[in-house]
């Protein structure tokens, strides 16, 4: 079990901020070969939700996008580093992050979010449901997904 920080944008240290940015290039640009500005502004309005090693190296990541006057919540960037996979992190870190958005945003009814297409399984494994048709996000199939919270 991996213990999560939650972090606004100017509550990351400069080396936790280098770290978030170094693997999701890593992953989303160099591994996946998708060229596109990995990085924008809307880490600066995004709650930061990681989990490090005991190197202190981050090896799970996502972020978590405030939308329609707290009503809505995306959450996006959802990572975890080669060398950790293969072990639950990636179901771990979903299960987590699904939890702390009430915390971090009372009020949600809805979260959504853009998923790689071959992940719809795994999304809907947490009661995602797609509400989309697959389309592609710089040559790679995503489709839009959706959990309504009661």
């Amino acid at each position: 079990m991996a213990d999560f920080d939650v972090k606004s944008f100017d509550e990351l240290t400069t080396k936790e901020l280098f770290l978030i940015y170094e693997l999701r290039v890593k992953v989303f640009v160099v591994e996946q070969t998708c060229y596109y500005q990995e990085v924008d502004r809307d880490d600066l309005i995004s709650k930061h939700f990681f989990a490090k090693d005991a190197d202190g190296n981050i090896i799970a990541y996502a972020r978590l996008i405030p939308a329609e006057e707290g009503k809505v919540v995306h959450f996006g960037r959802v990572v975890v580093a080669p060398e950790a996979r293969k072990g639950g992190l990636g179901r771990e870190l979903v299960t987590k992050l699904l939890a702390e958005i009430p915390k971090q945003y009372p009020g949600t009814t809805t979260i959504l979010a853009q998923a790689q297409a071959y992940l719809q399984n795994f999304y809907e494994s947490f009661g995602l449901k797609a509400i989309s048709k697959v389309y592609p996000v710089d040559g790679i199939p995503h489709l839009d997904m959706q959990k309504n919270i009661d």
